[in-house]
């Protein structure tokens, strides 16, 4: 049986809450000396980036505002290219990206409910 793709944006918002969680008052220092913090939103991120993937195209379709390459990109560089990682520029996800992220998955789970 597959597995009804709502898990996955149920999967992608609980990753998105929980970087909204503790990244509050946090600062990009915050990120870059606290080992602890930066791997744990890495792995959200790559979450957020593997759940994308099970989505059926006419449901990304839905919502052309999200960058769907980019968000299913990102966890392949966080995974193969660690090593070359730019704090500056995962904070900008987290700080800028996420946020917009999180208004369009709430709207595909008002779209597209439990049934």
């Amino acid at each position: 049986m597959v597995r009804d793709f709502r898990h996955a944006l149920h999967d992608m918002n609980a990753a998105i809450c929980g970087i909204q969680a503790v990244t509050a008052g946090k600062t990009l220092q915050d990120y870059s000396s606290d080992w602890m913090l930066k791997h744990a939103l890495q792995r959200a991120i790559e979450i957020i980036s593997e759940a994308s993937r099970s989505l059926p195209e006419d449901v990304r379709a839905t919502r052309p505002e999200i960058p769907w390459a980019r968000v299913k990109t990102i966890g392949n560089v966080i995974r193969h290219e660690y090593h070359g990682l730019s704090d500056t520029i995962l904070w900008g996800v987290i700080i800028d990206e996420i946020p917009r992220l999180e208004r369009s998955i709430s709207a595909l789970l008002e779209q597209y409910p439990a049934e």
